[in-house]
């Protein structure tokens, strides 16, 4: 779990670099070369076991790719319109939509603690929404993300434990590659990065918090319960505000920070209902 940790740690971090990245270079051509980056790290040790997955192993693979596309070309359209601790807190929200996904899509029950957070929740974004700096349009861009990562962990919760975890993340980063280098290409936007900063932020990206990341958390997952991954999967956020004021001198005030905390209260509120509607559609049994 300290893994976990760490990876947590990178990816509130990488807020910073890929703000920064972005507002020099097209959005869409830095997520194409990004995870360009990844799978191409993954090739040589994914390979052999990608060409063993079943033909259900492969469609998953690259429904969960599907995903994590929206998810993180809605992220990063948001992070370049709004704060970094904004991003962070409101991408923490899956937590938080993944009992109301799962109603929607499998009918699971949502226990009231989930619908407690929602209302937090709720509460916490109108309250970013008031914060300098931040955007209705940005803070709704990342909401949107949210949605698309609760459908994904949802998704990789069925089938991390399936699968081999190398072959899974080389599937979901090759997919997102082909997705945004696709959209570069139609924009006119696919052109050689240049800068030390869009380099440094495509490596942090691309090589930690993408390939080494990924991975890490594909093969936490498949080895622990969704409880303990899902409550370390919340430290995002704080990391996310924690870079972004240390960093870029980010000044949320006291709305902004009412804002967070009401959010995260609702986050860690949710969590628990959160984990055991995972824990139900992988078909696994409830802790004694």
């Amino acid at each position: 779990m300290l893994a976990l940790v760490a990876v947590t740690v990178i990816w509130g971090y990488t807020f910073v670099p890929v703000q920064k990245a972005v507002a020099v270079y097209p959005l869409f051509a830095f997520l194409a070369v990004r995870f360009g980056i990844s799978t191409l790290v993954l090739a040589p040790f994914a390979w052999r076991t990608v060409r063993l997955l079943p033909r259900h192993g492969l469609l998953s693979g690259v429904g969960v790719g599907a995903l994590l596309a929206v998810a993180y070309g809605l992220q990063t359209a948001g992070l370049d319109r709004t704060t970094v601790a904004s991003t962070g807190f409101i991408t923490g929200l899956y937590v938080v939509l993944t009992p109301l996904l799962a109603l929607l899509l499998f009918r699971t029950p949502v226990a009231a603690a989930a619908w407690a957070g929602v209302a937090l929740a709720v509460a916490g974004l109108l309250m970013l929404n008031g914060i300098p700096g931040g955007s209705a349009l940005g803070n709704a861009l990342v909401l949107g993300n949210a949605i698309a990562q609760s459908c994904q962990i949802v998704a990789m919760e069925r089938f991390a434990p399936r699968y081999d975890a190398r072959a899974l993340t080389f599937l979901q980063m090759a997919v997102a590659c082909v997705a945004f280098t696709a959209i570069a290409l139609g924009r006119g936007e696919l052109t050689l990065p240049h800068g030390g900063t869009v380099w440094y932020a495509l490596v942090v990206t691309g090589v930690f918090a993408g390939a080494l990341g990924y991975l890490v958390a594909t093969w936490v997952q498949s080895r622990t319960t969704a409880a303990r991954a899902a409550l370390v999967f919340t430290l995002e956020a704080p990391f996310a505000a924690l870079f972004g004021v240390l960093l870029l001198s980010e000044r949320l005030g006291l709305l902004g920070w009412a804002g967070c905390g009401v959010m995260l209260a609702g986050i860690v509120l949710a969590e628990p209902a959160a984990a055991a509607t995972l824990r139900r559609l992988a078909g696994r049994p409830e802790p004694a």
